[in-house]
């Protein structure tokens, strides 16, 4: 009896095995899986907080509209900043393409002229922050549409950043450019970039003439990066589109350095001209340091120590009493704590002081008086997908 017991479930495994194994095959493949298969890739993320303010961020420097900050300016406000998506297809050999949208509070400043059909000037919460087609042979990548600058240390896209603000000199490069890029690495250490586009944050171009775009970046060793990036053009002196014209040069030196696998260290130096007829020019540089520590597998500190000296109030459209251009020098300390509960959140809260030599920030109380400090207070949720 057992003897045939035995025999009888060895014939209906023997049976059902090919079944299971059928299922299996004919199982319905992921999202992932498809994606891979297609050599696509889809990452996001979601970066939500709130801020607060001692001064009347909203109102700008002087009361003028013109932002002290470039996304954390809300006098005490919770707030969706960003929700950034980016789809991609780029293959080591071959054409593909990249499209990056960023949606939120944050997309109001970084559109490109002109604005967005329909919408008034930084109303829009939709940015197509890059599109672009891509070609790469060998060492040699040529990208032709919109895509983010080659300047500054810190980015658009919020995980990228180890701080909640960004800093001074952030807002004082470009966000994107219109126009054909192309990248030569000859080697694992070196890189050079080369380009033309229609200038600073223009889709389409305000005037005829082309900027061009070089830089170089060179990794010698291991924990050591140099990047440097210049933007050589004929731009508008005022926002808008407005008349005249007049040359406009940045260069822009980055250093990072990772002293070991917790921590990191940077720096930031730019310079900036831009040329008014009428032979005058207005200037402007500055400098920013930077310091990353991971304490332990789930928390890091985060410092910036940054300068800026608006030469002529080109930048923040500072003036004096009797409405001359005034120039401002600014200093700026931040602390970041974060905390990684897993590898996709991180938690941030954030104290920053400011401070310039002029009394530029306008105070919470009526009259319009103006103060030379600012103290900022931040709190920010980070989710990648």
């Amino acid at each position: 009896m057992i003897k045939k017991l035995l025999v009888a479930t060895a014939v209906t495994a023997a049976f059902a095995a090919p079944a299971t194994v059928l299922a299996q095959q004919t199982r319905v493949p992921t999202l992932g899986q498809v994606l891979d298969a297609s050599g696509l890739s889809v990452n996001g993320y979601i970066d939500a907080g709130y801020n607060w303010a001692n001064r009347n961020v909203e109102a700008g420097v002087q009361g003028n509209g013109v932002a002290p900050r470039v996304f954390d300016n809300q006098n005490n406000s919770f707030s969706l900043h960003q929700l950034g998506l980016t789809v991609a297809k780029q293959p080591k050999e071959g054409f593909g393409g990249l499209v990056n949208v960023t949606v939120g509070q944050d997309a109001q400043v970084i559109h490109s002229i002109p604005e967005p059909s329909g919408a008034a000037s930084g109303a829009s919460m939709f940015d197509i922050t890059q599109g672009y087609l891509s070609y790469s042979k060998g060492s040699l990548t040529v990208i032709g549409g919109k895509y983010t600058t080659l300047a500054g240390s810190e980015v658009i896209a919020s995980p990228g950043n180890n701080n909640v603000s960004r800093s001074i000199l952030f807002g004082a490069v470009p966000f994107t450019h219109t126009g054909v890029r192309a990248s030569w690495a000859p080697s694992d250490t070196f890189t050079l970039y080369g380009g033309l586009n229609n200038g600073w944050d223009q889709l389409q171009d305000t005037n005829r003439q082309k900027t061009l775009e070089l830089g170089a970046s060179f990794n010698p060793v291991k924990p050591l990066t140099m990047t440097l990036s210049a933007y050589i053009g004929n731009e508008n002196t005022s926002p808008g589109g407005a008349i005249p014209n007049g040359e406009r040069d940045l260069l822009d030196f980055v250093l990072n350095y990772a002293v070991n696998d917790g921590l990191s260290l940077g720096a930031e130096l730019l310079t900036f001209k831009q040329d008014i007829p009428g032979g005058t020019s207005a200037k402007y540089n500055g400098l920013a340091l930077y310091g990353s520590a991971m304490l332990n597998a789930q928390w890091r500190v985060s410092a910036r120590g940054e300068y800026f000296d608006d030469k002529n109030g080109f930048h923040f459209a500072t003036t004096d009493g009797a409405g001359n251009p005034q120039g401002v020098k600014y200093y700026e300390g931040t602390l970041t704590l974060g905390y990684l509960p897993t590898k996709d959140v991180e938690l941030r809260t954030e104290v920053r002081a400011d401070r310039a030599d002029q009394s530029v920030y306008l105070n919470t109380t009526a009259g319009g008086s103006t103060s030379k400090t600012l103290m900022t207070f931040a709190l920010q949720g980070l989710y990648k997908f």
